[in-house]
């Protein structure tokens, strides 16, 4: 089951930040939802941001704003500009972090500074990270997919972005409601990924759809698990790349069609979706081993190790009086049910006796 982000309302300036000192109680939250937004962008909030941004560098504001439906469009506006002047990013966004981030850790000490970030942006860190790792990893693939020889100039674009709703997590442990790092958190607050240069600044829209599962992986069956308004998607399940033609075949599968995958990855998708008590029945599947504890599988899988599951009885009768039936997914090694019931439990065959199974 994956959890669909709808668009969120998140505070105005002022409204939170990290304060050095420790988390407040909604800090975490609130920071959580601006990663996490699938609205518009704010654009006049967002432009006065990055004008406060610059001034806070010691810098005249930009020319110009110009705005980009993903950050795939963002990238390609960044390598037409004509004449943008040099990329002000070191200024606008590194030297403030830093000083901000060197100044609480001075105050807090070293443990200090562990146990704070823990407990901000330490919480929001991975998964956001991932999502910008995902971000960058499909923009190279769709752009330099009809010319690689751009690949290295495509990822420097992609390192000179300033995150903009993805910067949350620094923003989460630093002090983002005074200066220097005001003008950069109202840009997090308001729009997405940004790029800026002396004369010109690029911005980018939020996505429009985001969807993960509960660990917190891309993760949709019926479409993109993460959409931008001009088309940029990025298709995904239980956090694998997968491709939009693959998804959409997903409701007709077959054992067949299964069996015939070359890749084991997406095979083990395809089962996943089908499920594996479902292709034991229709592939007519015989057990391997049966016992008190349950009834042992086994799929052989071309190219990949054989898929083992151990058939289990709940006990405890359901309200209607049936018994549920699971599936447990078990090592390759395993040879008899009791063995493969035992190390779900963590433990030896021998040490595992139920007075009860439930």
């Amino acid at each position: 089951m994956s959890t669909v982000l709808q668009a969120t309302g998140v505070a105005t300036a002022g409204g939170f930040g990290g304060d050095g000192d420790g988390a407040r109680p909604d800090t975490v939250r609130q920071w959580r939802e601006c990663a996490a937004a699938v609205r518009p962008a704010d654009r006049a909030t967002a432009e006065a941001g990055i004008r406060l941004a610059y001034r806070r560098a010691g810098l005249a504001g930009p020319d110009r704003v110009v705005w980009a439906g993903s950050p795939r469009e963002g990238v390609t506006l960044v390598r037409g500009l004509a004449d943008p002047g040099p990329s002000v990013r070191e200024a606008v966004r590194t030297a403030p972090w830093a000083a901000e981030r060197r100044r609480v850790h001075e105050k807090l000490g070293a443990a200090g500074w562990s146990e704070h970030w823990s407990a901000t942006g330490g919480r929001l860190w991975d998964a956001t990270q991932a999502l910008i790792d995902r971000v960058r990893g499909g923009v190279l693939d769709d752009l330099a997919a009809d010319d690689p020889g751009t690949v290295t100039e495509l990822r420097l674009i992609l390192l000179d972005a300033v995150l903009g709703q993805h910067d949350a997590p620094w923003l989460a442990a630093l002090a983002a409601d005074g200066p220097p790092l005001d003008g950069l958190a109202q840009v997090c607050r308001s729009a997405g990924w940004w790029w800026p240069f002396e004369k010109v600044a690029v911005v980018c829209e939020r996505p429009v759809a985001l969807h993960r599962d509960e660990a917190g992986r891309l993760d949709r069956g019926d479409g993109p698990a993460l959409a931008f308004p001009d088309g940029f998607a990025l298709y995904a399940w239980r956090g694998m790349p997968v491709p939009p033609a693959f998804l959409a075949a997903l409701p007709s599968l077959t054992p067949e069609r299964i069996r015939a995958e070359e890749n084991a990855e997406l095979r083990r998708v395809m089962l996943e979706y089908y499920g594996y008590d479902r292709y034991l029945s229709d592939s007519g599947a015989r057990p391997v081993h049966r016992d008190e504890t349950g009834t042992l599988w086994r799929i052989e899988l071309p190219g990949d190790e054989p898929a083992v599951m151990v058939e289990v009885l709940n006990s405890t009768p359901e309200p209607d009086g049936t018994h549920r039936t699971y599936w447990l997914r078990v090592p390759p090694t395993t040879r008899e049910a009791r063995e493969g019931v035992a190390w779900t439990f963590g433990l030896h065959p021998e040490a595992y006796a139920p007075v009860r199974e439930t």
